[in-house]
């Protein structure tokens, strides 16, 4: 879980739970003691948590892992100088000599003219249940779990006779807890609970070819989670379908995007307006601001508030003289970063079916390959592969073909966008359509 920073003590299932720190008084306290040390901001960032994680292969338990961790760090400002530390140590001579560490080293630090802690009148927090959290997501005895991981599978194997071999299945869970405080009086904190049962079967022909593919289901309660052998059974049908891949003859097609690489199509729209890169002109979005940069179709919408969301929770901005839109993603040392909350695309009306039937021919995407978008001047070319669209109906897989043009167009192509939008994450896309772009393959 990425709230987490594992540690090597492993937490038996029998034994008994550790006691809970009190993170927020301990986080308190520092930073109360860095401004009595003489730093003119400060901050402190505390973390506990638990995980859960096993794989399956094969019916045999492959990995098993069961930890717990807690972890905090300290930001210190002297004027435009800044530090931070981190650790793991909760002892009262560990957080001493963290802090001290912070404190010397803001000192001798070069100034950041525009650094410092977000002001007061920034500041806020969300009240009322925000559906994170769900105990239930350890509520399984250690076999249970394991049987979930073991059934996803199972279920993937049993599909068809095809599917000679597994990369595993797996199950997981994790709970984790953070802390923020800071000199301007700010005390905020949430839980947080995640589960997932996911499988990846390989499949093989009678000449000898194999394809894989994979399903998940992720949830932040137990009883919202997709039943092991539904994860498994889906898993099974995209596998299959990869059978008798081929080369696709190069051809400038629409093309559709399958949910699972939509959203990285999303995310190449949130880096273009990342404002680090917009402030170095390293993005094909610099200077854009107040303009169109995508069609009527596309409707991007970022919230940290939704309940139950995988991106719910509570810098750049200064270095472009305007006010920051809530992005910073905090972790225990260093600056803040930017990051998403709840990023998504807005659903249409149609469903993909209805999507893929309007093309006479045309690529299907599945899965993409590499990293080929250059975020400075917008050129887009990745490897992928799929199945491909002839008369309206989905009729071969394909693969080692390219997808290519330029993402500054590629936004204005996006000609449609289907309604099976579901968060599987924090960024979350349903099938979009993107007319213009060039297939290579033959």
């Amino acid at each position: 879980m990425s709230e987490t920073q594992t540690i090597a003590s492993a937490q038996a299932e029998n034994k008994t739970p550790r006691l809970e720190t009190d993170l927020k008084e301990i986080a308190q306290d520092l930073v109360r003691r860095a401004m009595t040390g003489g730093a003119t901001a400060a901050e402190a960032v505390a973390r506990e948590g638990d995980e859960f994680s096993t794989t399956v292969r094969l019916g045999q338990v492959e990995t098993l892992k069961e930890s717990g961790a807690r972890s905090i760090g300290v930001r210190v400002f002297f004027g435009k100088r800044a530090a931070s530390t981190y650790s793991s140590d909760f002892s009262r001579e560990g957080l001493e000599r963290m802090l001290k560490s912070a404190l010397e080293l803001a000192k001798i630090t070069s100034e950041d003219p525009f650094g410092g802690i977000p002001e007061a009148r920034q500041l806020g927090s969300l009240s009322g249940a925000l559906d994170l959290y769900h105990e239930d997501v350890y509520s399984l005895p250690g076999e249970a779990r394991i049987d979930y991981a073991r059934r996803a599978e199972k279920a993937a194997m049993d599909f068809d006779p095809r599917i000679k071999n597994s990369e595993g299945g797996s199950f997981d869970a994790a709970t984790g807890r953070k802390v923020l405080v800071n000199s301007h009086g700010f005390v905020g904190e949430y839980r947080r609970s995640y589960c997932s049962v996911a499988a990846i079967p390989i499949a093989q022909d009678e000449k000898g070819n194999m394809q894989r593919d994979f399903w998940f289901s992720v949830a932040r309660s137990l009883a919202k989670l997709e039943s092991a052998e539904e994860v498994g059974k889906v898993a099974a049908q995209r596998t299959v379908r990869r059978l008798g891949a081929r080369k696709a003859k190069t051809a400038h097609v629409p093309v559709i995007f399958d949910p699972m690489v939509s959203a990285s199509i999303l995310e190449h729209i949130f880096e273009g307006v990342n404002g680090d890169s917009v402030y170095r002109g390293a993005s094909f979005l610099a200077g854009k601001l107040g303009q169109k940069i995508a069609g009527d179709t596309v409707t991007v919408i970022d919230d940290g508030t939704m309940p139950g969301g995988f991106g719910t929770a509570t810098y750049t901005a200064k270095k472009l003289g305007l006010e920051t839109t809530a992005n910073a993603s905090r972790g225990l040392a260093g600056t803040p970063g930017i990051g998403p909350g709840n990023y998504f695309l807005q659903p249409g009306a149609r469903t993909p079916k209805q999507m893929i039937a309007d093309v006479k021919e045309g690529l299907y995407v599945t899965e993409f390959l590499g990293h080929g978008a250059n975020l400075v001047t917008g050129d887009y070319s990745r490897g992928a592969s799929g199945l491909w669209i002839s008369g309206g109906e989905l009729t071969y897989p394909v693969e080692e073909i390219t997808v290519a043009g330029n993402l500054k167009e590629m936004f204005f192509h996006i000609s449609e966008v289907a309604n099976d939008l579901e968060f599987r994450g924090s960024v979350a896309a349903p099938t979009i359509r993107i007319d213009g772009l060039t297939v290579g393959g033959e």
